[in-house]
């Protein structure tokens, strides 16, 4: 079974992440969860990058505020797809700082990043990338977009 890791720089940032790991589990993937701070744990940052893909885990959900260097880190040492969310932190400014330094990768190290706070996107991209090769997952993807779509047309209807 294809595994997500879904880490996060303290746990001041479990709200916003939490959403990534339910969308995961509703998709029926395996999630792996830990707390990777660049800046407070390196030796531990380094030992998860460079090891994750030896226990099955086959995408990364980076979350960090601030200076947000986790997601870079973790695609400069990882041979894995790394997801970055930029999570608005109580020192942040307004967001864009953790915006910036996940988005802003330089060439031959990338971050897929999605919106601040955007977990839950995070969450179902990686699920899609799961879903390149395996169908069961391919399969919930799908029955969830058609579940977005009929959520829009009924509250179409329902204006009327």
């Amino acid at each position: 079974m294809s595994k997500v890791g879904v880490i996060m720089g303290s746990d001041s940032d479990l709200p916003i992440m939490q959403e990534a790991i339910d969308i995961l589990k509703g998709f029926d993937i395996e999630v792996e969860v830990d707390i990777v701070s660049a800046h407070r744990t390196p030796e531990k940052l380094f030992d998860y990058s460079k090891n994750a893909h030896t226990r099955g885990i086959k995408v990364i959900v980076a979350g960090a505020g601030g200076a947000a260097h986790l997601p870079g880190m973790v695609a400069a040492l990882s041979p894995l797809p790394i997801i970055g969310v930029p999570v608005k932190s109580r020192n942040s400014i307004d967001g864009w700082d953790s915006i910036l330094s996940i988005l802003q990768m330089p060439g031959g190290v990338p971050v897929a990043t999605v919106a601040l706070n955007g977990a839950k996107n995070a969450g179902i991209l990686a699920a899609q990338i799961i879903g390149t090769s395996d169908q069961c997952v391919l399969d919930k993807i799908i029955v969830y977009k058609e579940g977005l779509k009929l959520k829009v047309e009924e509250a179409s209807r329902n204006l009327k």
